[in-house]
């Protein structure tokens, strides 16, 4: 079964998603990571037929609307647009699986709502960022400073796709030609001159307010679910230290390092994620 596209609405704005298998089996939200899209899932989804799987694009990705001018982008307003797309959906329960800043929000979710998730499973991330409280007011006045300089103007063009392609090949983390093309399916539109992103520029802006660590473990700590957490190895910079700590407060977890980026879903490794989702699965 081909992927088909589908639109949901979250207070008047369109979420865009890609949907794999039977709507009758049973349901799996997938969620992107940070300047990604659903085409991240492009490569996995095909390997779990057992699941009919939903990928939105989060606000300011992809194909989803961007946020009203004037609007910034915060961790937690994401909460609110999955919550529309599974209710629209008429998913009462439903797995989730996310990647990176979807992992973060998955967890912010199942964390709240624990009564709605059945399982879930985290491709290398396993929570918000955090700060510590000594932080607060600097990433505060950074972000105040940032809004303040903010200005809109014309978005990048590329020549053609492969450009677009390259660029995106050379982001924040680094992908193959592969997998650098498949998000650049929903990543790139065409416009006058060439291609631009359809990313909003003010995703990329700093938050004004993280959640402390103590935080991130207490939304951990509420989750009823089983969990998988399925790691890159190396660990994604910086994270080493904090997935250990964070992996303590997990009532019921299984967990599997894979060698790879912190892309792995999306790149050669994508049957071995697979295979250990539907294990995960199968075992639950």
């Amino acid at each position: 079964m081909s992927a088909v596209e589908r639109e949901f609405l979250s207070k008047g704005r369109r979420i865009a998603a890609r949907c794999w298998h039977d709507p009758a089996l049973p349901p799996l939200l997938a969620l992107h990571g940070w300047q990604d899209n659903a085409a991240t899932f492009d490569r996995l989804a095909p390997l779990l037929p057992q699941f009919h799987i939903v990928a939105m694009d989060f606000a300011g990705h992809g194909f989803s609307d961007w946020r009203p001018e004037g609007a910034r982008y915060h961790t937690v307003d994401h909460v609110d647009d999955v919550l529309a797309v599974v209710d629209a959906l008429g998913w009462d329960r439903f797995s989730l699986l996310g990647h990176s800043m979807g992992a973060g929000i998955g967890v912010l979710l199942a964390g709240a709502l624990p009564e709605r998730l059945q399982r879930l499973m985290l491709i290398d991330g396993i929570g918000p960022w955090p700060a510590t409280p000594e932080e607060g007011p600097g990433i505060l006045r950074d972000a105040l400073q940032e809004w303040r300089a903010w200005e809109p103007r014309p978005e990048r063009v590329f020549e053609n796709f492969e450009a677009a392609v390259t660029a995106r090949r050379r982001g924040f983390t680094p992908l193959s030609e592969v997998a650098s093309q498949l998000l650049c399916t929903r990543g790139v539109k065409a416009v006058p001159g060439g291609y631009s992103w359809t990313l909003d520029r003010r995703v990329r802006q700093h938050s004004p307010l993280r959640f402390t660590e103590a935080q991130a473990q207490a939304f951990l700590s509420e989750i009823a679910a089983p969990l998988l957490l399925v790691r890159a190895d190396p660990a994604f910079p910086g994270a080493a230290a904090m997935f250990e700590e964070r992996w303590k407060v997990i009532r019921n977890g299984t967990l599997h390092s894979v060698p790879g980026s912190h892309h792995l879903h999306l790149e050669e490794q994508a049957p071995q994620v697979a295979a250990l989702i539907t294990e995960f699965c199968a075992g639950r």
